[in-house]
C-alpha cells in the first residue's frame, strides 16, 4: 500500500474581475473519482490545503447535470460523505514528501484563487517533479503550477506537455468573459505546451512523470494514468 497526497484548495471563493467573490471551492467529481481509485487500489489518501483549513465543497459540483443526473449526483455526494479524510486535512506548509509515492491536485475555481500563488506548494510542486515521483492535476488543479517557480527564477513546467480546463471551457462555462485571467493563458506564459481535446469530453496528457487532465470528465482517466506509474 502507498500513501497518496491530495493537494486540495483551502479557498471557498474565486474573486472575479470585479471583485466579486464567487462562491467555489474543490468540485466534487474530481476528488470522489480519484480517491475511490486509489483507495480499491489498496492506497492509503492524506489531504492537504494551505494552512490545513477545512476545504469547501463547490456545492455547484453537485447539481445533477454535472454528475449524469440525480443518482450519479447522489453517487458523487455519498462518495464524498465517505471520505473522512476531507475532515482532517495536514498543512501543505508542513508535508514530508519523503512520506508518498504519488501527489495528486483536484480543481474547481478554487485553485485559482490560493494554489496559484502559493508559495508552500509550487516548492512541494517542484520537490515533486524533481523527484520523480506521479504527479496529477486535472481541470483548475493545474493553476497551481503557476507558483512552481524555481530558485533561479525559471518556471519548473516550462516545456513540459499540458493540459488544463481551456479557454473554450471557461467561455462555454460562462466565466471567460469574467475572469481576471484564464488558466490556459496563464500556462502557456509561463512556457507550458498547453494541449487540448474536445471540450467536456475526457483528455488526459501524459509527460514524463505529469499527468494533467483537461475537465471534470478526466479526473477517472487520470488517476488510472497514476496507478499505471506506481506499479
Amino acid at each position: 500500500m502507498a500513501k497518496i497526497l491530495f493537494v486540495v484548495t483551502g479557498s471557498d471563493h474565486w474573486t472575479l474581475a470585479d471583485g466579486t467573490k464567487h462562491p467555489s471551492g474543490y468540485w466534487a467529481e474530481e476528488v470522489v473519482a480519484p480517491y475511490q481509485a486509489f483507495r480499491e487500489a489498496g492506497h492509503e489518501i492524506v489531504v492537504a490545503t494551505p494552512r490545513g483549513v477545512l476545504p469547501t465543497l463547490d456545492q455547484g459540483s453537485l447539481a445533477p447535470q454535472f454528475n449524469g443526473g440525480q443518482e450519479g449526483a447522489d453517487r458523487v455526494a455519498a462518495g464524498l460523505t465517505a471520505m473522512t479524510e476531507l475532515r482532517s486535512p495536514v498543512k501543505v506548509e508542513d508535508v514530508d514528501l519523503d512520506a508518498y509515492a504519488a501527489v495528486f491536485y483536484p480543481g474547481g475555481h478554487g485553485p485559482m484563487e490560493d494554489l496559484a500563488i502559493s508559495a508552500a506548494s509550487g516548492s512541494l510542486l517542484v520537490r515533486t517533479l524533481d523527484s520523480g515521483k506521479p504527479l496529477g492535476l486535472v481541470c483548475h488543479g493545474p493553476a497551481a503550477l503557476l507558483s512552481a517557480a524555481r530558485d533561479d527564477g525559471s518556471h519548473a513546467f516550462a516545456g513540459y506537455r499540458i493540459t488544463g480546463f481551456t479557454n473554450t471551457e471557461e467561455s462555454q462555462s460562462g466565466f471567460a468573459e469574467r475572469a481576471r485571467w484564464l488558466l490556459q493563458d496563464r500556462l502557456v506564459e509561463v512556457g507550458a505546451e498547453f494541449q487540448e481535446g474536445t471540450p467536456w469530453a475526457p483528455y488526459v496528457v501524459v509527460d514524463r512523470n505529469l499527468v494533467t487532465g483537461q475537465n471534470p470528465a478526466s479526473a477517472a482517466p487520470l488517476a488510472q494514468e497514476l496507478l499505471k506509474k506506481l506499479i
